[in-house]
């Protein structure tokens, strides 16, 4: 196993409470904690500091994040911090996904449909043998890490290291791509496919995108070369690489045939259960789906919704947790996990992972119970919150507010908070004030007062965000400040992803002057420009005025100077009460340190990017010049052009250019439907 260690690359060095933070909680690991939390303001760059611990601690770390987005932001920002390690992105690999289901009260039975983008299968092979061949591994992953994948023992016991020497003819390498899952393409290989040309045999593994090409003599693999798979050029000779099958579920010869005994076995009981309960159309169709994915399974060692199976080849006992990602993370050898788990913005991910089980659970039991799946389906799932904490060791919760479970575990279980108030940039938290909701006994009250104070904002050349209780109330206020000459703009959920980067990149920009929403924490929103945000109805209880929601709100008002937060309310609900005490706290801390270190807080400046702004120009270019210019080419040899289009279009997608990649998608697509 490669024993490259941890080392961070960058000229940032740690500042404001980063240090103290980074000591705190690799003295946390090293004395055996288990859970930890680092509590992080907006801004004070928490990533920084977990790169950090990661270097100090040198452990293979898993990163789950509570969406592929972010996910990605924060694989792009490891892979920045360790530019000589093995970081990796595992998330779903659907780009469309419509699980099969079953719905009794009209009798509709919903078939598995899926689009698996080949890029992020790759980058989830790329993942796995990272795991399995070197310790120096950050995987950042959403929460399909939990999800069923496939026994690590039998995809590591399948893997052939193929070296020059290797004593085996050109037919029975063939036969071991097969077994391997490999697929046999004489056009343009892609990940996990293979060709033979000649004396040669050509090989795409499925984690990375070159050619290696066995030359034979007689019995023996004379010579393997490393091949660029677009430009075919030669990259390098060499004397050994490692070959893993082509998908995650695999079995070995042996495993295979007693895993269809088990699966007819298992046929054979719930067939009699079903005849004693009197469903014979359900036994008949459960029969029939059984028999035909065996017969796929003994031929080519594959079907359809396999995965359904798992249990068998696993050889797992019923109700047994599936093997997953964490089951490829190095482990002690009494069993218990060897690796670093952090839990990235934990008071919205732990929630998640905890919900992922019981909704699986429920989908699968209807499939049982009308005859569309065996029992042992419900096996494959994936793992409940009990087995989830079992499996992750030494944890590290992120957030700026951390939920009651992650406190909870710290308080019980001997952990630590650890916090991070002191920005690097020496910006403050905001001013808060509290104001009236009524006013003169009219509940409009609050909204007289934010426009008066919105005009003055603006006057000053800086922007304002309102939040508000639901997507009506905020299509209103927009229009009637609209009326009342404040230029303005609404977003909620119903306002599609680009429409709402739209609108923030223009609101950056200052074309419009206030930006109304209901739940601006799903945004992601990083906006200096602001200085007032206005909470309207701020004693009101529930999700979008609790405790979490208002000090992540305040925060929106945190990267400028002048930032100051209006809460309107007539009552003191303790969510409130909370807020303003915790954000007092924070802010008189961070007074103290600057004083102390004679820093003087300067707005963020940062510069106005926008993913739309790349999509609007490319797209243009693309469909209005570089198209012209491609039908051209398209048209005097169109497999050349949509090759460099796709190739272009998976360089995006490994650097976790999403945007761009999507462009290019669109490309290929105008260009083969001219």
């Amino acid at each position: 196993m490669n024993e490259q260690k941890f080392e961070i690359s960058t000229d940032k060095t740690p500042a404001g409470d980063q240090p103290k933070a980074i000591r705190a909680l690799v003295e946390g690991v090293q004395e055996g904690m288990r859970h930890q939390t680092l509590l992080g303001v907006t801004g004070s760059g928490k990533t920084f500091t977990i790169a950090n611990v990661i270097q100090e601690i040198q452990k293979p770390t898993l990163v789950i994040a509570h969406n592929k987005t972010l996910a990605a932001q924060l694989a792009q920002e490891y892979r920045d911090f360790f530019p000589n390690n093995e970081v990796h992105y595992f998330v779903s690999y659907y780009d469309y996904y419509q699980p099969e289901a079953y719905v009794a009260a009209s009798d509709t039975y919903i078939e598995k449909e899926s689009q698996i983008n080949e890029e992020i299968d790759r980058l989830r092979h790329a993942s796995t043998q990272a795991l399995l061949t070197r310790r120096d591994v950050i995987i950042v992953a959403s929460v399909s890490c939990i999800y069923g994948l496939g026994s690590p023992d039998n995809y590591q016991k399948v893997h052939k290291k193929i070296e020059r020497g290797f004593a085996i003819n050109r037919s029975a390498m063939l036969r071991l791509l097969v077994s391997m899952y490999f697929t046999r393409n004489m056009a343009d290989l892609t990940p996990g496919t293979f060709r033979a040309v000649g004396n040669t045999v050509e090989i795409m593994p499925t984690n990375e995108r070159v050619i290696y090409r066995l030359g034979f003599t007689g019995n023996t693999v004379a010579s393997i070369t490393k091949i660029d798979a677009v430009t075919r050029n030669i990259i390098d000779e060499v004397d050994v690489f490692f070959l893993f099958p082509a998908k995650h579920f695999v079995t070995p010869e042996e495993e295979r045939m007693r895993a269809i005994a088990d699966i007819r076995s298992e046929l054979k009981e719930q067939l009699k259960r079903f005849e004693r309960e009197g469903k014979l159309l359900e036994a008949q169709r459960l029969k029939r789906r059984t028999e035909h994915d065996l017969a796929l399974i003994r031929e080519v060692g594959f079907c359809s919704g396999i995965e359904n199976y798992s249990r068998h080849f696993d050889g797992r006992s019923p109700g047994e947790a599936p093997y997953t990602l964490l089951s490829y993370f190095p482990h002690t050898p009494d069993g218990k996990p060897d690796f670093l788990t952090v839990i990235d913005e934990s008071h919205v991910t732990v929630p998640q992972i905890r919900g992922m089980y019981a909704a699986d659970r429920s989908r699968k039991e209807n499939l049982v119970r009308y005859g569309f799946r065996l029992p042992s389906a419900v096996d494959n799932r994936p793992l409940n919150f009990q087995e989830f904490e079992e499996r992750v060791g030494q944890v590290i919760y992120t957030s700026a507010t951390p939920g009651p479970y992650e406190l909870e575990k710290v308080s019980k279980e001997a952990g630590q908070v650890v916090e991070q108030i002191i920005r690097p940039t020496g910006l403050l938290d905001p001013q808060l004030e509290v104001r009236p909701v009524t006013q003169r006994g009219e509940y409009i009250g609050q909204v007289h007062d934010f426009i008066a104070e919105t005009k003055k904002v603006i006057e000053n050349g800086n922007r304002v965000l309102a939040t508000t209780l639901t997507k009506k109330m905020a299509e209103d206020l927009s229009e009637y400040l609209d009326e009342q000459g404040i230029s303005c703009k609404y977003i909620h959920s119903d306002v599609d992803t680009i429409e709402r980067i739209e609108i923030l990149t223009d609101f950056r920009k200052g074309v419009f002057d206030c930006l109304v929403g209901v739940n601006l924490l799903r945004e992601g929103l990083d906006l200096p420009e602001v200085e007032l945000v206005a909470i309207l109805d701020a004693d009101k209880s529930g999700f979008l005025r609790s405790e979490t929601a208002l000090i992540q709100t305040i925060g929106r008002a945190a990267r400028n100077v002048d930032g100051r937060v209006l809460l309107y309310a007539d009552e003191m609900s303790d969510a409130l009460s909370y807020a303003l005490k915790e954000t007092q706290r924070r802010r008189q801390l961070q007074m103290e340190y600057n004083k102390k270190h004679h820093i003087t807080p300067k707005t963020i400046k940062k510069e106005i990017k926008s993913i739309t702004d790349q999509l609007h120009t490319r797209h243009e270019a693309a469909l209005e010049t570089q198209l012209r210019v491609d039908v051209d080419r398209y048209k005097k040899n169109p497999q050349k052009v949509l090759k460099e289009k796709k190739r272009q279009m998976e360089k995006a997608v490994e650097i976790l250019d999403f945007e761009t990649a999507a462009v290019l998608r669109d490309e290929i697509r105008y260009l083969q439907n001219i």
